[in-house]
This record gives structure tokens, sequence and C-alpha cells, in this order.
């Protein structure tokens, strides 16, 4: 009797310490890491064990005799917070041993879990029996026989679990796991001798607890962990940054060489036809400029959670023809056929953010006539109708060079370029799958790659989108006839910048304007105040001391004024244009100034009164575009 309090105090002092060990963990802020969250599993069933352990020897006291079913009912549950101890000792030494390297993870946990509910269950419904008397308490049955097999198993698998990872062996991690397999096999076999003696685990699993505690699960080592992964991640950081520099310093340099080349030359150049070509060429590099910088700002936009979707009315078909046909130059000399194939009942208008859908298009022809030499680029757009809902399937499937399997899950990377050692003939940030991608997963669409290395790739977009025209009638339009004469027409061009005055007026000129110019928001206000009237202002915004916003809203306060004001702007972000139209301005132009935007800016402007605006009945998309044989090149 003696003896058997002092078992049971031993199993107090071992919840004591248990409980002890709880309070320190669950106080400190901790990782949400596979190690942490099992150890903190670990600890609330070392807790449960200890406690029903103390309960169970209490039951059994002779003095108290206690019903057999209670004796049963109270072990089972002993065994049971033994057994999800062991389990998930068993589970963190896999995890730590070889799991911990695989993805799947997460299902082998999700299959594991069964398996120890299936072991609860058996381990319920088999038979115990416990008998105390002077000399202690003795359970015995099959419910007990499978717990110790299970355990044994558990051991088993602890064993082989370690020996995967040999090469580690030595390995502070695996200490509590070899305290376990002497400790629990020195207390089995003092039951197995004395089966009396049957409160020495409790104590076992504690110390084994214990032990974990301070050689895994210590503050200071978590601490030191958290430092170096923090650590990795500013490095991480770090190198990202220098190589995004790297990138762009090299990726803005090489159209910068040709724009500042050719400028050059054509200063010293006298042949007219070779300072067009070179004006080409500037042309040329300067567009690949802009869409670099687009790119950037694309990209932080969608990072910053800027990048909103616009949804608008729009002809799906109409854009990627305009776009197909923009692919041409890119081709070049290349022996590429682009081929396209559109579906018949593909709607004729749709609602959502076209020129999201025709940005992601666009991307992925690109990336495919950057990587195909030689051969056959094929744009599929095919669609299920429900409703009105639009289901579009977009694909793009090449001929090049294709994508390594393992390496298709990285294409999607920011400044990924893959084989830099056979690309490097290539331009391009690595900017555009990355962004075509957040844009699809914005867009509520997905976008799946096939590839087969040295055969080509095949991408292919699912968007939905709202049907608001099914038939293919030949919509009406309204635009302004380009032959009213607007010459003569007084236009104050506003702009802090005086080479950017120059450009304005040097693109201004063909259309016999009087252009007038001034460098701030201050003399625009004095020339109005003087009396002068204008029919046009193109104003900057981004002006020092005064913007063109501040000195537009000091121009309407005026009674007099009704003179058209437009934003002529840098500012060209997604979301300023309709930002400028709700400050007042009447129109936006992004720089660098596109020639047909401001054509059309002019024209919708400058017309004449009587000149009023005419419809005009557009001619329905030819019944050939859908012909996938009919190369565009051909047209």
């Amino acid at each position: 009797m003696n003896y058997m309090v002092g078992f049971i105090s031993l199993n107090v002092y071992a919840l004591i310490v248990c409980l002890l060990l709880m309070t320190i963990f669950f106080s400190k802020k901790r990782q949400r890491q596979v190690e942490d969250q099992s150890y903190a599993h670990f600890l609330v069933f070392n807790a449960l064990s200890t406690f029903t352990g103390i309960i169970l020897g209490v039951l059994v006291t002779p003095s108290l005799d206690t019903n057999q079913l209670a004796l049963q009912i109270a072990n089972k549950v002993y065994l049971t917070c033994l057994l999800c101890w062991s389990c998930i000792l068993n589970y963190y030494t896999m995890y730590v041993s070889f799991l911990k390297k695989k993805k799947d993870h997460r299902k082998f946990l999700s299959i594991y879990k069964n398996i120890i509910l299936i072991a609860i269950f058996i381990l319920l419904i088999l038979p115990v029996k416990v008998v105390s008397s002077n000399s202690g308490a003795q359970a015995e049955g099959l419910s007990l026989l499978f717990f110790y097999t299970f355990l044994g198993t558990g051991f088993l698998v602890d064993f082989i679990s370690i020996l995967t990872d040999f090469k580690n062996i030595r390995s502070k991690k695996y200490l509590p796991i070899y305290l376990l397999l002497v400790l629990g096999l020195f207390s089995v076999s003092i039951q197995l001798v004395f089966p009396s003696l049957n409160y020495l685990i409790n104590p076992c699993t504690v110390l084994i607890t214990l032990v974990m505690y301070f050689t895994i699960e210590n503050p200071d080592i978590k601490i030191i962990e958290q430092l170096n992964i923090a650590k990795d991640q500013a490095e991480k950081a770090n190198r990202a940054k220098s190589d995004f520099l790297s990138n762009m310093s090299h990726e803005i340099r090489t159209p910068l060489n040709a724009i500042v080349g050719f400028s050059e030359s054509m200063l010293e150049e006298n042949d007219l036809e070779q300072i067009k070509s070179d004006a080409k060429d500037i042309v040329m590099a300067s567009n690949n400029l802009l869409e670099i910088v687009n790119g950037i700002l694309d990209i932080s936009k969608i990072e910053a959670d800027k990048m909103e979707i616009v949804e608008t009315e729009y002809d799906l078909l109409e854009n990627l023809t305009g776009l197909t046909k923009l692919m041409i130059p890119r081709i070049g000399e290349k022996p590429i056929e682009l081929r396209t194939k559109f579906a018949p009942d593909i709607p004729h208008i749709l609602y959502g953010d076209g020129g999201k859908v025709k940005q992601i298009v666009s991307n992925i022809l690109t990336n495919a006539v950057k990587y195909t030499e030689k051969g056959i680029i094929e744009l599929e757009v095919n669609c299920v109708n429900d409703g009105n809902e639009c289901r579009l399937v977009i694909s793009v499937e090449d001929t090049g060079r294709g994508i390594q399997p393992e390496k298709i899950d990285s294409i999607f990377n920011k400044f990924e370029r893959l084989e830099e050692d056979r690309n490097t003939t290539l331009e391009g940030t690595g900017l555009g799958l990355a962004i075509t991608k957040r844009l699809v997963e914005m867009m509520g669409g997905k976008i799946v790659v096939q590839s087969k290395y040295g055969a080509g790739s095949k991408f292919t977009v699912y968007l939905k989108q709202e049907i608001r025209s099914v038939s293919s009638v030949p919509k009406k339009e309204v635009h302004y006839e380009k032959m009213t004469d607007i010459s003569n027409k007084r236009v104050l061009v506003v702009d802090d910048n005086k080479i950017n005055l120059k450009v304005a007026s040097r693109m201004l000129q063909p259309f016999h304007l009087q252009i007038e110019e001034c460098e701030s928001g201050f003399e625009c206000l004095e020339k109005i105040e003087q009396g002068i009237s204008y029919d046009l202002i193109l104003m900057d915004d981004m002006m020092p001391k005064m913007s063109g916003t501040e000195t537009l809203h000091q121009l309407t306060s005026k009674p007099n004024f009704k003179t058209p004001v437009v934003a002529l702007t840098a500012n060209a972000i997604e979301g300023m244009k309709e930002k400028y139209l709700s400050e007042g301005f009447v129109d936006y132009l992004a720089k660098p100034i596109d020639k047909l935007e401001l054509e059309r800016v002019l024209y919708q402007h400058l017309s004449q009164e009587e000149e009023t605006p005419r419809e005009e009945i557009f001619e329905p998309l030819p019944e050939d575009l859908y012909d996938i044989n009919k190369p565009l090149k051909d047209e």
C-alpha cells in the first residue's frame, strides 16, 4: 500500500513538471511549424495520460472498492491518451526524418490520423480487466495486448525512420527518440516482470517530453532559428534587389543604347533614307523601353494590391485580331506561321476587363514568338456559353524550345528566364508570365502549362466573362471625321520641361495648328487672365509649385472659361485616366505621346461645331478569320 502511494506521488510530481512545461511553452510566441504543432499536442496528451494515470491509481486503491466498469473505463481512457502520445511522437520522428522533404506530407498526415482513429476504436472495443490488491493493480485482456503491440510497432517505425536519415543519426533532434527507446524498453520490461508496477510509464514520458523541450523546443534555440530564418530572408531579399537592379540595368540600357547611338549618328548623317531608317529603329527601341517600364509598373501595382479590374463591354474577336496582326513585326524574318482558330459561337460583345484579357494573350504570344525559331504558333479560342456566362478557353501552342518538366513551376516567377546560357540573345525582363498569371488569378481564372522539352509548349487560360450580345450583328460606333479642318486652331501646351514642350509642339506641327507654349501653371493663368483665347489646352500635371490639377481648378473657377483642358502626363498607371477625368479634365494623354491617341484627342475636341458626329456602320469580321489554315503573315 505504501509503495502504491509512492508511485501515485511520483506521477503527481510528473504531472506538475508537465504542467510547468505547458505553461512555459504556450506562454511563448511560437512559429507555425509542424514540429511546434506536434510538440504542443505532445504536451497536452502527456498531461492527460499522467492525470488519468493518477485517477486510475486512486481508483484501484483496495479501500475504495471501485466498480469494475469504472476501472475499465478509466484504464481505457488512460491507454488511449498514451497511445495518442506515442502516435504523435511517431509522426514527429517520421517528419524530421524524411516527410519534411516531401511536398505531400500533409496528405500522409491525413492518412495517419485515420490510422490513429482506427487504433483508438479497436482499443476501446477490446475487453480489459483491472485487478486490484494490496500489492498494486494489474490490467489484463486483449485491449492491453493490442496496446503493447501497437506501441512496439511504433518503436519499430521510429527506428526505421531514423535509419532513413542515417547521415544525421547523431543529430540532437533524435535524442528524445533514443531516450524513448531506452526508457520504453526499460518500463515495459519492468512491467512484464512485475505486472503491478504499471505506473512507471508516465514519469518516463514526462522525462522524454522534458528532454525534448531542452534539446529541440528550447525558446533560445527557437529564437536562434527565427534569427537565422530572418537572416536568410533578408539575404534573399537583398539578392533579389541586386538581381532586379542588374536585370533592369541591362534591359533598360539595351534600348537606350539604340536610342542614344542612332540619335547621335543622325546628327552626322546626310543620307535622308539612312536617317529615316535610324528613326524607325529609335521608335522600335523606344517602344521596347516603354514595354519594360510598363511591366515594372504592372508587377509593382499587382504586389501593392493596386491593380484594378475595370469592366466594360468589348469585342473579343476584334481585340484578338488586331493583336495577332501586331505580332507580325515581332516575328520578323523567322520562318514561323502564325495561325488563329476562333470558335464560331464566341459572343460578339462580352463584359469584363477586355484590356487585361488582351494583355494576357499578348504576353503569352510574345513569349511564344521569343522562344520559337521556326514552325507554327497557333492561337485558339473556344468557349462554353451558359446563359449570360461565357467560359473562355484561350490557348497558345508553339513548336519552340519547350520547357523541362522540373522548370515548369518556376516560369511564373518574377525575372525568371529559363536556360540563360541558351537565351542570352533574347530580350525581356522575365516579368511577362509572372504578370500574366497574377492577372488571370485576379480575374478568377486559371492558367495551365503543357510542354515537351525540345518540341514546344502550350499555354491554356480559362476565364469567365459576362455575355452582353451573342449575335455578330454589325455594331454601330460614333466617331469624328478626321478630314475636318482643324488648322489654325489655337492650342496651348503647358509643361515645365522644355524637352517635353519641344516634343509636343513637334508632334502638333503636322496638323497646322497655332501652337503656344508655357512652362508653369502660373504662366498659363496669366495668359488666360490677359484675355488670350485658346481652343484647347494640353496640361502637364506634375509641375512644381502649382500642379496641372490645381491650375485647372483655378481656370474652371473663372466664370467665362470654357476651353477644354486635356491632361498630358507621364502619370500613366492604371486608374489615373479616371482620376483626371473626375478632376475636370475633358480627356487624357499619356507620355510618351501616342500619335494615334493625339490625333483622336485633337479631332474630337477641335472639330468645328457644324461638323457633328456621324454614325458609321462597320462591316462584321470576315468569315475567314476562323480559318486555322490561313496564316496571318500572308494577309
